[in-house]
């Protein structure tokens, strides 16, 4: 399934692409902004294997994302991947960039 906008890819492609078993020991709170028409913020929390997502901001992330709503799609719809976009200046990453890598391997990025 393509996500056509970034709310449609929270609400119901992450959850069904989030592997609970990539995720073991993972603990923390991801700050999303997504800029542009379809753009927004949101938080995504794992925490003991699970998956949480609400709209709006956290004021302590561990991890705080900025991507454009286009690049944001390319990247959740693996037209482009989230290290290349990262090298290119497409997404920036503030905060624990090990936090990152892990996110790509639990399904998120």
């Amino acid at each position: 399934m393509e996500a056509k906008t970034p709310q449609q890819f929270f609400d119901e492609i992450l959850p069904l692409r989030f592997q609970p078993e990539k995720a073991k020991g993972v603990d923390v709170t991801v700050q999303v902004n997504i800029m542009g028409a379809m753009g927004g913020d949101w938080m995504v929390e794992i925490k003991d294997k699970k998956l949480k997502v609400e709209k709006g901001t956290y004021s302590l992330p561990k991890l705080k994302v900025e991507v454009s709503d286009a690049d944001f799609l390319d990247i959740v719809n693996e037209r482009l991947s989230a290290q290349k976009a990262f090298f290119l200046g497409k997404i920036r990453f503030k905060g624990d960039l090990t936090v990152a890598l892990k996110l790509s391997d639990a399904g998120f990025l």
